[in-house]
């Protein structure tokens, strides 16, 4: 995810820019770039690499750049074109006079630039935002208003966007836009700000509105005026920024679980940075210690957790199992702690906790160190006490986490499983290099296909109102998925009370079926792989019994459309990685039917973020 930040108002501008781009650099560093209105003329700044190289740059050319009091920044996650020079933001027309800067994706870039080139306009970068700088400057060729010319730029734009726009001819001015993407505005005393997240702003102002989709704001140093996409004048809901850690924050969200959803694809990235470089080259696990020989020793791995975690460590062994060729057990800690510890020097350990307080793991962790094994834990909080157990750690950078139910840190659990089994099986030397490269080219392309599933919630609101009023619900799956079926449940049981059950799909005709008839939603997750064919066979027999029948895929079949009553459809994915894909729609669906109910999404009754008891 890219990080975008704006200022104007009478300071020199580029200094507000380049601190409030320190503070985003958490989300992204392949390059950056500013652009500054200077003498009447738009002016672009870029940099490949880190953000210190675009600051060396800019201070070569401090003296006339510092002139500046109105511009914009990018610091940027590469999506669509390698991260250099040319596809860095902020990008601009052919006349130059209009700068870009974006974070999300623009899916029907290939048809709007298509569309473009035929009118004359010649493309520069392989990104998908210099589209976007092209359509607005030819909106404001035909309406010399560059708040209009955003606003019907936006509606031919598909997919999720934060943008922040100037033009040499618009003095004083920055129009800036969201869909499905953060977007914050600072209001100052003779200057205003835009920013994707708080910390860019929070030095200077504690006055903030947060922008909810297709609303488009204009900025000038004394003004903030706020529209939709229809042109409707809207009030402004201007909040004071908390002393307390900004992470407590809904972002404009109507719940923080929503909006700890929608920041799953930052998570993904955050997870990955600095333990995935590239594609052909290894997994990189600083703070964990095992070496090659204690990898080469291991004949058994143990997974304990709770809750939550235990279905990310069901994938954790479903992957480390079939990457790396090592037996795999996963136990729940409150079972594992009752009974005879069965452990020594060869067997790994594996403790999975959110807050890395939960009692039943801590206890289940010690009892395992002191039979001798080698202590790996996976948490959210390096500073906790299962983290002070650990022989190895793998954070995983999932940020404060609000909402009782897991959503975030489920996803950055899932994605340290698979880079522990990739890093094992890279010692191991346990699989092809060319699978370990495609695999690791679609974890780098994960966070875009999460995007574009948050970007198109329609169908699954209408799924999830139409079964809010069910009793029961039961979720299917088989393999790799079974552990996604127990998942969805548990989001659905714990934010709306309804009772939710995940079964292998096999096992449904073993006693589950005789719940079913026309009150039952069963939603089978049917991704494309070996177990597809069965577990559609699976649906038939439960069609055949009256349930009513939802589906959650990637597939185009268009045997689905009989069969089925909602189908959810996802981009495409190798089965193997699409837990993590999967999981995205079922906590949406929680979240809605929950929402739908009018209950209490962020703190459901009964529960506790992280439980410290046995």
């Amino acid at each position: 995810m890219c990080g975008i930040v704006g200022y104007i108002g009478k300071k020199s501008a580029v200094d507000i820019l380049l601190e409030g781009l320190t503070n985003l650099e958490y989300r992204g560093y392949d390059s950056s770039g500013i652009a500054l209105n200077i003498d009447n003329k738009v002016q672009l700044y870029k940099a490949a690499g880190k953000l210190q190289n675009l600051k060396n740059i800019v201070e070569k050319n401090y003296s006339e750049i510092s002139k500046s009091t109105i511009g914009i920044g990018h610091i940027r996650w590469a999506t669509h074109g390698a991260p250099t020079i040319e596809n860095a933001h902020p990008h601009s027309c052919n006349c130059g006079k209009v700068a870009v800067v974006h974070n999300g994706i623009i899916e029907n870039y290939k048809e709007l630039r298509e569309k473009l080139e035929k009118n004359g306009c010649t493309f520069r970068s392989q990104t998908d935002t210099e589209t976007v700088a092209h359509l607005v400057a030819t909106k404001y060729g035909e309406t010399h208003d560059l708040t209009e010319a955003v606003r019907l730029a936006t509606k031919e734009i598909e997919g999720a966007y934060a943008l922040c726009v100037i033009h040499q001819d618009v003095k004083n001015t920055i129009v800036a836009t969201r869909r499905n993407a953060p977007l914050v505005v600072g209001l100052g005393d003779g200057e205003n700000f835009v920013a994707s997240d708080v910390p860019a702003l929070i030095q200077y102002t504690k006055k903030a509105m947060y922008l909810d989709d297709n609303q488009i704001v204009t900025l000038t140093p004394d003004s903030i005026k706020l529209i939709d996409i229809d042109n409707n004048p809207l009030s402004q809901k201007v909040e004071t920024l908390p002393w307390e850690p900004v992470a407590l924050s809904k972002m404009g969200y109507k719940h923080f679980m929503l909006k700890e959803i929608h920041e799953q694809p930052d998570v993904v990235r955050n997870v990955l940075s600095g333990k995935l470089r590239a594609i052909d080259e290894n997994i990189t696990l600083n703070e964990v210690t095992l070496d090659k020989d204690k990898i080469k020793d291991l004949n058994r791995i143990q997974i304990v957790a709770c809750g939550t975690s235990l279905h990310a460590a069901m994938v954790g062994k479903y992957i480390i199992e079939d990457f790396c060729g090592i037996a795999v057990d996963v136990e729940p800690s409150s079972e594992y702690i009752y009974r005879k510890t069965i452990t020594d020097k060869n067997t790994l350990v594996i403790g999975v906790s959110q807050s890395g307080e939960t009692a039943d793991t801590i206890t289940a962790v010690r009892q395992a160190k002191c039979k001798g094994s080698h202590i790996l834990i996976i948490t959210n909080r390096p500073d906790s006490t299962m983290a002070r157990e650990a022989d190895s750690l793998v954070p995983v950078n999932a940020g404060i986490e609000v909402s009782v139910a897991a959503t975030k840190s489920y996803m950055a659990q899932l994605i340290s499983f698979y880079l522990i089994a990739i890093y094992i099986a890279e010692v191991k030397n346990s699989m092809p290099a060319n699978e370990l490269a495609d695999l690791k080219h679609e974890l780098i392309v994960l966070p875009q296909k999460i995007e574009k599933v948050l970007a198109h919630k329609e169908d699954i609101q209408k799924c999830a109102k139409a079964f809010s009023s069910s009793k029961d619900f039961i979720f299917i799956a088989r393999g790799i998925n079974f552990p996604t079926a127990l998942e969805g449940a548990l989001k659905l049981k714990e934010i709306s009370y309804i009772n939710a059950t995940g079964y292998t799909a096999g096992e449904l005709k073993h006693g589950p079926i005789a719940m079913l008839d026309e009150s039952m939603p069963v939603l089978s997750i049917l991704m494309s792989g070996k177990v597809y064919d069965k577990i559609l066979s699976n649906s038939e027999e439960a069609k055949a019994r009256n349930a009513r029948m939802i589906a959650l895929t990637d597939s185009e079949d268009e045997k689905l459309n009989e069969l089925f009553d909602y189908i959810i459809r996802i981009p495409e994915i190798s089965e193997i990685l699409s837990p993590a894909l999967s999981i995205v729609p079922l906590q949406l669906i929680a979240y809605y039917i929950a929402e739908f109910l009018g209950k209490d999404v962020d703190q459901p009754r009964n529960l506790a973020k992280s439980v410290t008891v046995e």
